[in-house]
């Protein structure tokens, strides 16, 4: 038996939305047996969009049982069905979230009639269901509403079942069979091309255009996850609805995953990335030379008109470096904006500042320690990630040149790593930033037998 099902909502997901109407109808595959339908008060307001969409408006749900007052009825005619909706995970995804929040844990199998119809019925203009049911024949009436749109749903399911001549709905109902978590306009196909290796996979919309970038360690299990999941979250929601085509590109190793998706995101700006989209380290260590002649450092905001003497992500970042440089090089920390109070100077107690604070000591004595700590600040080696290679026969290799990734890619075992400006010739290219500066200097320090020191002038 099937339960037919078209919900109105207020709005694209059910973490942080309700149900204004809703219609069931039993399908036995003859016939409808049983039918529910009705307003539901979702005790939220209706965006005005939606009201002018489908006509249900604040005032005629204002009457209307809340969903807990529905909710056994409701789960009494699907808990023992198979769940069809057109587009089934959305519809699902609300039902079942208000049911948990009832007490009632649904658990049931999926059918969507999107996916159905263009394995089953291929070759249609537009699988939306009013443009389907056009190109069916089938007369759809009070369109935008439970009670109409489950009408509709319902003729067509009809005819997929007619033309189901493999038994694809038997097969899609197996356990391990993804046709029910996948988007609805996703081919299964594209799924089943996904590797279990590390890279970045892409989703593609309607008209190819990439709107998400991924990385992962397994392309094949994070992509299963992304629709997999009971989650209720906007995200997923768009994933599912936006979703019409899934590639992906292999790397060998996950850190190199994880750069490609960087430089991906960047210059592809996908509409639901968002993570990185701001990543840019904001401050910097300046320095200045004060009235007196020193030469002090300040943690600012980046300024494009001035050159920090090294870049940081935060404040925090900051005060540990200058902390570290301070005791290292004998600077005074009041000249660093260490110590702001009117107390001694911490340095002096503690004896590695010399006194340039109260002028104990000259400016040429401690300017030439400052420009020694700024050297080390600047100072970044060259060197090489090397790692095993897609291929058995060849190695992967991200390239560092004075601390800045420059690019990777793939060796052969025949080729040494040797000069930096060799090197540079061996692997692509890629736009850094600098997430993946900190991501690759990190993985460095985190896997020191990874990491092969180039010697040579850069060219």
């Amino acid at each position: 038996m099937y339960a037919i099902v078209d919900i109105e909502t207020t709005g694209g997901y059910a973490a942080a939305n309700g149900i204004t109407e809703i219609s069931i109808q039993v399908f036995d595959g003859e016939k409808v047996t049983e039918k529910f339908e009705s307003l539901i008060n979702p005790n939220q307001p209706i965006p005005r969009f939606i009201q002018v969409m489908t006509g249900i408006t604040d005032e005629m749900v204002s009457g209307a049982p809340e969903f807990e007052e529905v909710a056994s009825t409701i789960y009494n005619l699907l808990h023992d069905k198979v769940f069809v909706a057109h587009n089934v995970n959305f519809d699902y995804s609300f039902v079942k979230a208000h049911l948990d929040q009832c007490g009632f844990i649904l658990d049931s199998k999926k059918l969507c009639t999107v996916r159905l119809s263009r394995r089953i019925l291929p070759g249609l203009p537009s699988y939306s269901l009013g443009k389907l049911c056009h190109s069916l024949g089938i007369e759809i009436n009070n369109q935008h509403r439970a009670g109409g749109d489950t009408d509709a749903t319902v003729e067509v399911f009809r005819q997929i079942l007619k033309g189901d001549r493999n038994n694809f709905i038997q097969k899609s109902l197996q356990r391990n069979s993804k046709e029910f978590i996948l988007p609805p306009n996703v081919p299964k196909e594209h799924f089943d091309q996904l590797p279990y290796t590390p890279g970045v996979y892409y989703f593609h919309d309607e008209k190819g255009k990439i709107i998400y970038v991924g990385k992962a360690r397994n392309i094949r299990y994070r992509v299963n996850s992304h629709f997999s999941n009971n989650s209720q979250s906007r995200q997923k929601q768009n994933f599912l609805r936006h979703t019409f085509s899934i590639s992906h590109q292999p790397c060998a190793t996950e850190l190199m995953a994880c750069i490609l998706e960087s430089t991906e995101i960047k210059k592809l700006w996908p509409v639901f990335n968002y993570s990185q989209k701001g990543w840019e380290d904001a401050y910097g260590i300046y320095a200045y030379e004060d009235m007196r002649g020193y030469t002090r450092l300040a943690i600012e905001k980046n300024k494009k008109q001035l050159e920090p003497a090294c870049v940081i992500h935060n404040v925090l970042e900051g005060h540990s470096i200058l902390r570290k440089i301070i005791k290292q090089f004998n600077l005074c920390p009041r000249l660093c904006f260490m110590q702001t109070d009117l107390d001694k100077c911490q340095g002096i107690e503690e004896g590695y500042c010399f006194g340039a604070c109260e002028q104990k000591e000259s400016p040429v004595e401690y300017n030439a320690r400052v420009n020694e700590a700024i050297g080390s600040l600047q100072a970044k080696p060259s060197f090489a990630i090397i790692e095993d290679g897609l291929q058995a026969d060849e190695r992967s290799c991200i390239l560092v040149l004075k601390g800045k990734f420059y690019g990777m890619g793939y060796l052969s075992y025949d080729i040494p790593i040797t000069q930096p400006a060799e090197m540079r010739e061996l692997v692509t290219p890629y736009k850094p930033n600098n997430y993946i500066n900190n991501l690759v200097n990190s993985y460095a320090a985190k896997f020191p037998n990874k990491v092969t020191l180039l010697e040579g002038e850069f060219v």
